[in-house]
């Protein structure tokens, strides 16, 4: 339990363009998967889905990406446009975590939204159980209806992040994190 321990404290994410191959295989790929779906799911709902980018579909969706924003904007310079195109080529893997939520009699939307963000914390562990790097992400193409349509989502689902697999390129710095102090409080009955 140690080991599990001290990779909670000392989890820090790889930003994706410090990624670099090689990404997991793919039955490393279905256990990582498999213990994202591990989350609390409150009436067994399964309110979340995956979509897996490697290999060309990267750089289609990229390509898709760039021919959305040079419609939209034709002015762009090619310099914004390759990193369009390049977004889904940082890492070697990309999986789209899907929150499903939906209206149900007895659990709230909000439970079956968190529930899917579970699943992407839960995939980040995952990858660096597997010795990955990871970074969850979620960019203007996470709340684009366009974009969204060309991942293929109904109307009542949203992405609930993206979160790139790869090899880190070096070790990441950590950031200045929140005392305990400042984050918590003790509730106590009023008098």
């Amino acid at each position: 339990m140690t080991d599990l321990l001290e990779h909670l404290r000392t989890r820090r994410s790889v930003p994706a363009a410090g990624m670099t191959g090689p990404g997991p295989d793919a039955e490393t790929l279905r256990d990582m998967l498999t213990i994202a779906a591990r989350v609390p799911d409150h009436g067994k709902l399964a309110p979340w889905r995956f979509i897996v980018f490697e290999g060309e579909s990267r750089t289609a969706f990229g390509a898709a990406l760039a021919k959305l924003v040079k419609r939209r904007n034709p002015d762009i310079d090619e310099e914004r446009l390759e990193a369009e195109r390049r977004r889904f080529d940082r890492a070697p893997l990309v999986v789209g975590v899907v929150s499903c939520a939906s209206a149900h009699p007895k659990i709230p939307e909000w439970e079956q939204i968190l529930s899917a963000g579970a699943v992407c914390m839960n995939l980040i562990h995952a990858a660096y159980g597997h010795g990955f790097a990871a970074q969850w992400i979620s960019e203007w193409y996470a709340f684009d209806p366009e974009a969204l349509e060309l991942l293929g989502l109904e109307t009542s689902e949203q992405v609930a992040g993206f979160v790139h697999i790869g090899t880190a390129e070096g070790v990441p710095s950590d950031r200045p994190r929140p005392t305990l102090e400042a984050i918590t409080s003790h509730w106590e009955p009023k008098a």
